[in-house]
């Protein structure tokens, strides 16, 4: 973390804050649960400033608290955010019924792509760009020629769509366990990595949570993936084409951070999520309708 400890306590005094509970480790950041100086509890949340956390203040801030964990204060310095306090011990995975956890799911992506992403943001746009100019070099490192065929096509899928990438202000990063339960609300989002894109690119997280109990146990892998697929776009009004299509985008990216990381294969659910799109909409993936 790059906030020290007498960082820490600084901003403890300047915010009037109190402890109120042992810090908990997450997977980049720490959280210190505090009082409030007028009792209100909060967390301040320590984390290294990275390129996927950059636009989380500003997007914090757009979204202002509207399906999304409150941002109450920032120190700029050591990127420091004193953030309202939800329930780490209920994420929306503890929810046994699958099909309200992504309705809960949906309701937020929903709200949250409504806002427009605010000046600054990293692009969808530039992401994209720089997937296709990877790819071909990526491609060779898979065994399976079948896997290659399907990056291909995710890649073929992006230069389509590559022209218009959007403008909302997405997540990026909403599964299941990045929903927690709250006071002023039932359940809100936490940990956004935002940037201004086509929703469709915000779906992933959520189609990949608790996959193997919700989609391999049912017995009809494609069937209950394209349930959620189309749940989502429902919820969201979603082009499913469209949506279709930035989803095989983050098949695409999830493939090149694999081979970046020195994997072979891809993992059995974006294989399956990419065959099950391309099963019902073939390339090309732009054109309109549901």
């Amino acid at each position: 973390m790059t906030t020290s400890l007498p960082e820490a306590a600084d901003l403890m005094d300047r915010w009037a804050l109190r402890p109120d509970g042992p810090v908990r480790s997450g997977m980049a950041s720490l959280v210190l649960p505090v009082t409030r100086a007028d009792g209100t509890p909060a967390v301040l949340k320590f984390q290294q400033p990275s390129e996927d956390n950059a636009g989380a203040v500003p997007g914090l801030r757009a979204w202002n608290g509207d399906g999304v964990v409150r941002l109450l204060d920032h120190d700029p310095d050591t990127g420091t955010m004193l953030l309202e306090r939800l329930d780490a011990a209920r994420p929306l995975s503890s929810v046994a019924d699958d099909d309200e956890a992504m309705r809960v799911v949906a309701g937020l992506l929903a709200r949250l792509v409504a806002v427009p992403a605010p000046a600054g943001m990293r692009r969808l746009g530039d992401i994209a760009a720089a997937m296709l100019d990877r790819t071909p070099g990526a491609v060779p490192a898979l065994r399976d020629p079948a896997e290659r065929r399907l990056v291909r096509t995710c890649a073929s899928a992006v230069a389509e769509l590559a022209g218009e990438p959007g403008d909302r202000l997405l997540h990026w990063d909403l599964h299941y366990d990045n929903v927690l339960a709250g006071r002023r609300e039932p359940w809100l989002a936490i940990d956004p990595e935002p940037l201004a894109g086509d929703p469709g690119f915000d779906l992933w997280p959520a189609l990949d949570s608790r996959w193997e109990e919700a989609v391999v146990a049912t017995g009809d892998v494609t069937g209950a993936a394209l349930r959620r697929f189309d749940l989502l776009t429902e919820a969201l009004g979603l082009d499913r084409r469209r949506a279709a299509g930035w989803t095989l985008g983050r098949i695409l990216q999830n493939a090149l951070w694999d081979v970046e990381d020195g994997r072979t294969e891809l993992e059995p659910a974006q294989v399956a999520l990419g065959v099950a799109l391309l099963r019902r909409w073939a390339p090309p993936l732009s054109g309109r309708g549901r």
